[in-house]
């Protein structure tokens, strides 16, 4: 099975374009490579998926050649307990962080940093 069907399947995105999209970007690697649209996906291969500031890394449990409901997409794949540790700390770090206080549109200044702290994961 392709692997933008297979993120599209397991609900990691709304559309296959735009789960296409985010391999193309090099935003989903498998077995630890860096993967195109038309991977052939199997069962038992881990795939990891970076939706900034998130980064989810998962095991193919089983193939689905069709979009189910959300409970069905759940089994298709295994994610990881270091994976699962990570999200909840950093939902935890960014529940506890103030809210932002912007009057309107935000500077060229507050963007940049905001980009920056969003990103600030990216390096390893």
């Amino acid at each position: 099975m392709r692997l933008d069907k297979w993120l599209w399947a397991a609900r990691f995105f709304r559309t296959r374009t735009l789960a296409a999209e985010a391999i193309a970007a090099g935003h989903v690697s498998v077995n630890g490579e860096r993967a195109k649209a038309a991977k052939a996906l199997r069962e038992g291969d881990r795939v990891v998926v970076r939706r900034p500031p998130f980064e989810r890394t998962v095991v193919v449990r089983s193939l689905a050649e069709r979009r189910g409901p959300a409970p069905e997409a759940a089994r298709l794949y295994e994610e990881s307990p270091e994976s699962l540790a990570r999200a909840a700390a950093l939902a935890a770090e960014m529940k506890a962080l103030p809210a932002p206080r912007f009057k309107g549109r935000p500077t060229k200044k507050t963007r940049r940093d905001y980009e920056k702290w969003l990103h600030s994961g990216d390096d390893e």
